[in-house]
């Protein structure tokens, strides 16, 4: 009994030792992001790329509203071989426009991560660099769309504004992150 009870005070010293040495901090690496230089080429390029998908979709519809307009003005006086042909026709175009439309949206998506990788990378080192230099030995995700893990935590343990100096950046004034 009583070395369960010296045993037991053994591991809830160890633990509150171990307690003793965590050091917790949050960032919101979007937030960074959107503060970082990079942000508006990013968004400029995206909204550049996401016009050029949109053009040649644009350009799809037309072509197949030109069609399917002539098919419909010319379809009684089409001979029934021609109104078959046509009709394949139409039904390929409006296929490949679908599959047009979920191969831009991929294409898009692909593009964002292309473009936002470099920038994350170098968030990242930040972050990792002042939980270095500022004894923290876990940072964690906040406010970030979709994977936020935290709950809740002191305004205190926020390293935002720390990554943001890291980054030669300075942080706004007034912020909540």
């Amino acid at each position: 009994m009583k070395s369960r009870i010296l045993l037991s005070a053994a591991l809830s010293i160890v633990g509150l030792g171990l307690m003793a040495q965590l050091k917790i901090g949050y960032t919101n690496a979007d937030y960074i992001l959107s503060l970082m230089p990079e942000a508006k080429q990013i968004e400029s390029d995206l909204t550049a790329y996401e016009t050029q998908i949109q053009n040649q979709l644009k350009a799809k519809y037309e072509e197949f509203q030109a069609k399917a307009a002539d098919y419909q003005q010319n379809a009684a006086t089409m001979i029934d071989a021609v109104r078959a042909d046509k009709e394949t026709e139409l039904q390929n175009m409006q296929q490949e426009i679908q599959s047009f439309e979920a191969q831009a949206q991929q294409s898009l998506s692909n593009k964002r991560n292309q473009l936002v990788s470099p920038a994350y990378e170098k968030i990242g080192t930040a972050i990792e660099q002042v939980a270095k230099e500022n004894g923290y030995t876990h940072i964690l995700s906040a406010g970030s769309a979709g994977v936020s893990v935290l709950l809740y935590a002191r305004e205190e343990d926020n390293i935002s504004n720390l990554v943001l100096q890291k980054l030669g950046i300075d942080p706004p004034a007034d912020t909540g992150n």
